[in-house]
């Protein structure tokens, strides 16, 4: 959808440029800027248009734009503000998703830009000097509820406010208060010290003293008379559930079409397809909990005008309460939850293929003139010292047999494996394990490589990185750590050997004498494999080289899209392999008749480059399992302080998964951490089709390796502190706390 410049607030010029926030709020019917210097201050009287910009892995920068609405912003204010997100994002070309935020009900991707949390006030913005703004000091009892984001709500200075299942912060002129309920969780409490840390920092500048008050305790501390008398003396909390709020209701997902005139209709519920929506057309999604209005490519700002209205009257005519959450989607701008109500949802060709990108860049400033290098390979960079010490272990049956080092770089497709690789750290040697299953391995192989994997680490000193990978999925590190590695058809272990005599099927084990066929592929001598593949013409590809061995003969194959990079490896290849070797060079269309009847003869084979996906961004998500409810919940803006001692997380890196395991957390076997990951990868979380056999890593808090802490701004400090997240936190405060008695809520 076209929006000409002519129709766009002059505010919004260059917005979206550089990465980071801009925030505008409605000051007399007109949007003005929001000055640095007051970003993450709301009042409670005014709306507000937040834009996030981030630049992307891959390249492209990504807009999230919500709108903002205080409890006691008028129906004016809120409509313009509502307008104005959406001229916004027809600004930026239609490319944003938009965010419907009610104050004390924002969603956790807004907060997670005000860490740690956002404390509204009373009236309203303006950009008038010297306005007061009813910005007074004044004492205020807070709610702080949330684990990695925390939702603070002002409620009335009373006892009766409080109660068992949160915690509370009462901020005093001198004193801040920290009341832990004593339902309240660990990562809650540790996460309401960040906000305590917070307004003695921006409220009092640092200067006043911090006392945590535990649930139930009445004596023996002169801080918890001091709190109790300022609700005029002690009274008992009642009991209450320790539940802590209304719990969720399954509700119906219903589609609606909305008309021209603001006119909602049903077509359709619960059983939904991608086809039910149409390019020139708005929809609404009812989900309960939260309400998607869906507008189509092609259709007009007027008409996205419409729908939005429409949404927020149906919101309100049916009362709904303000933690329904709004979202507002382009089409091709689907979030992957909006994806996950259809029954399916067809992945669309991606275009944003780097490769591509770089050579089309190329190409233009060659026929410019300029003189253009070859272009540098993706970053192969190893985050830990490659020159260690390796083992390897078939699996066979129950046993393991450990592999001469001469063997140790040849592998088997079908068989499994269990790799040790130890390593100079920064204090000690660390020790890095896979479990390698072969693409023809089968089952029992395979579930003895998992199990003897964990065995061997359970009784390593350490706490050891584990993972498990599949054939063709391996990460880049596993390749990096064995530098040269030669995987053959076939297998020799028990297991595989069973399997052929009991299904009769031919064993394609690598013969000297059988006819061959090799897939050269690598960045370098320090990263180069030799795959071998079905030995037929359709394997082949223009984007490799290839070394056909068949009976006393043996052929080179050099694609038409290698590089010399590529023809060095296959060099290096052919010495490893068999140094006895004399190969034809054979380039791609200039074959002789002998190497196609080799393949059994000529076929079509893949000639186009072959195109690597953009890189993209990592994603944090935490795990919650009880009773066999198994959910996941995604971190937004992460950092290392999300990596909480009492949580289990996943790392998506899309190629590869981290499941972190924290000391404090209730899973206790590495074992059991491979099976969530495995959980994960079955949810399909982010809709992006990752593969159930992508490398699964499992990492302990404390010994996390450097390629999984490279995601982090890493403080290896924080990675060795004692005690729960709320002992850490309050070890941090009292550091920074120079008097005042602080006493333990735990």
């Amino acid at each position: 959808m076209a929006f000409y410049s002519k129709d766009v607030d002059p505010v919004f010029h260059g917005a979206g440029a550089k990465p980071g926030l801009e925030i505008w709020c409605i000051e007399k019917l007109r949007l003005v800027p929001v000055p640095k210097s007051s970003i993450g201050k709301f009042y409670s009287g005014s709306a507000y248009v937040v834009l996030s910009t981030s630049v992307l892995k891959s390249g492209p920068t990504q807009h999230d734009i919500h709108y903002w609405l205080g409890n006691d912003a008028n129906e004016v204010d809120s409509a313009l503000a509502s307008d104005k997100a959406l001229e916004l994002d027809a600004a930026l070309g239609s490319c944003a998703v938009q965010y419907r935020e009610v104050q004390g009900q924002e969603t956790e991707k807004f907060l997670s830009y005000f860490k740690p949390c956002i404390i509204p006030v009373e009236g309203v913005f303006t950009t008038q000097e010297g306005a007061l703004n009813g910005d007074t000091y004044q004492v205020t009892l807070l709610t702080c509820k949330g684990d990695h984001v925390a939702h603070v709500k002002e409620v009335p200075f009373s006892r009766s406010s409080l109660n068992h299942n949160d915690v509370f912060i009462l901020d005093t002129a001198s004193k801040i208060f920290l009341f832990c309920g004593c339902n309240s969780s660990i990562q809650e409490r540790a996460k309401s010290l960040e906000v305590v840390q917070y307004i003695k920092e921006n409220k009092h500048s640092g200067k006043c003293e911090v006392a945590t008050i535990e649930d139930g305790k009445l004596v023996g501390d002169s801080d918890v008379g001091e709190f109790w008398s300022l609700f005029g003396g002690y009274a008992p909390i009642p009991r209450d559930s320790a539940l802590g709020g209304p719990q969720q209701v399954d509700s119906p997902v219903i589609l609606f079409w909305i008309s021209l005139q603001g006119k909602l209709s049903q077509i359709g519920s619960d059983s939904l397809e991608k086809d039910m929506l149409e390019k020139n057309k708005c929809y609404m999604l009812d989900c309960g909990a939260e309400v998607f209005v869906w507008m189509g490519r092609n259709t007009l700002i007027t008409e996205r005008k419409t729908s939005i209205s429409a949404a927020e009257d149906f919101l309100r005519k049916q009362e709904r309460s303000n933690g329904t959450h709004l979202t507002f989607l382009t089409e091709g701008l689907e979030t992957s939850i909006f994806k996950s109500y259809f029954n399916s949802w067809p992945q669309t060709a991606e275009t944003k293929l780097y490769d591509e990108g770089r050579e089309k860049v190329a190409a233009i400033f060659k026929h410019q003139g300029y003189e253009v290098k070859e272009l540098p390979e993706e970053d192969v960079q190893s985050y830990i010292n490659c020159r260690g010490t390796l083992k390897v272990w078939r699996v066979n049956g129950h046993e393991l047999s450990l592999l001469p080092a001469s063997e140790q770089t040849k592998l088997y497709s079908g068989d499994c494996y269990i790799v040790q690789y130890t390593y100079p750290g920064t204090e000690r040697d660390e020790s890095l394990f896979y479990a390698w299953l072969g693409q023809g391995s089968v089952l029992e192989d395979r579930a003895d490589a998992v199990f003897h994997m964990d065995a061997i680490v359970d009784s390593a000193r350490g706490d050891p990185v584990m993972a498990q990978i599949a054939q063709n999925k391996e990460p880049l590190q596993f390749f990096l750590i064995f530098q040269t590695l030669i995987v053959y058809k076939g297998g020799i272990s028990a297991g595989y050997k069973k399997f052929v005599a009991e299904t009769g099927v031919d064993d394609y084990t690598y013969d000297e004498k059988k006819t061959a066929l090799f897939r050269v592929q690598g960045t370098g001598p320090e990263n180069m494999q030799a795959i071998q593949v079905d030995h037929v013409s359709s394997s082949l590809n223009s984007s490799y080289c290839y070394i056909l061995q068949s009976g006393t003969s043996v052929f080179t194959w050099i694609g038409n899209l290698t590089s010399s990079k590529d023809h060095d490896l296959l060099d290096r290849m052919i010495e490893l392999i068999n140094p006895a070797w004399q190969p034809i060079s054979v380039r791609e269309g200039s074959e002789p008749d002998s190497f196609w009847s080799s393949l059994g003869g000529k076929t079509e084979y893949p000639r186009e480059k072959e195109m690597k996906k953009f890189i993209e961004d990592p994603h944090l998500f935490k795990f919650t399992c009880t009773e066999g409810d198994f959910k996941v919940k995604e971190i937004y803006s992460f950092t290392q302080d999300d990596l909480t001692t009492e949580d289990v997380l996943v790392l998506d890196c899309h190629k590869e998964i981290y499941v972190w395991i924290g000391r404090h957390s209730t899973i206790k076997s590495k074992q059991e951490a491979l099976n969530l990951g495995l959980k994960f990868l079955q949810t399909n979380i982010l809709e992006e089709e990752l593969s159930l056999e992508a490398p699964i890593y499992v990492v302990t808090e404390g010994h996390e390796p450097p390629f999984f802490t490279c995601f982090f701004e890493w403080d290896p400090s924080k990675a060795n502190m004692h005690g729960n997240s709320f002992e850490r936190k309050l070890a941090t405060l009292k550091g920074k706390t120079s008097s005042g008695t602080v006493s333990d809520c735990c």
